[in-house]
């Protein structure tokens, strides 16, 4: 039985027939998805240790799994982004890419393997939040408290980059007077 589990989420057979062809054999199980939707739905049945994804997907796009993926740590692992168009995926993330890998297509399987090995090691770095390895004291962890959380790490990076202006403000009228 697979011990690893790789998601390919592509509206493209074509795409998902190649990446499943030019993956390394072995102890891994291929799963796939043909939209974004059906992509979210596997992720949370299926755990998988790896998830390709396209950027233009139908349903529900690339972009917006990758927001969920974001927002929710429990369906994140290693990500290797796909896209024929990488301009369409730094117009909503910008570069570097931290913590997952992108892969411009089409790509040979050299390409591929490299992406999924920097997507593994990137994805070590992905800070985890707090609460994803300490649920409350109650056991488990409700939706609105995650919610609520969210709201205020929200508010919070509000605060953060207001600060960030107003230095770079002050900063900006010390070096006026010194001139």
């Amino acid at each position: 039985m697979a011990t690893h589990k790789i998601l390919v989420i592509d509206d493209s057979r074509v795409i998902r027939n190649m990446v499943r062809d030019m993956l390394p054999k072995g102890n891994f199980e291929v799963l796939e998805a043909k939209d974004g939707v059906e992509g979210i739905n596997t992720i949370h049945q299926e755990h998988p240790n790896l998830i390709m994804l396209d950027f233009l997907l139908p349903r529900m796009s690339g972009w917006e799994v990758f927001q969920e993926i974001q927002a929710k740590p429990n369906l994140r692992a290693p990500l290797v982004l796909m896209s024929g168009r990488k301009e369409e995926v730094t117009e909503k993330i910008q570069e570097p890419f931290e913590y997952f890998e992108f892969i411009e297509k089409p790509f040979e399987q050299r390409e591929l393997v490299e992406a999924i090995k920097s997507a593994m090691v990137k994805f070590k770095k992905w800070p985890q939040p707090a609460m994803a390895s300490a649920p409350a004291a109650g056991g488990a962890t409700s939706s609105a408290d995650v919610e609520a959380l969210t709201k205020k790490i929200d508010k919070m990076q509000a605060e953060i980059n207001m600060l960030k202006k107003q230095m770079a403000q002050i900063l900006n009228f010390i070096k006026q007077k010194m001139r």
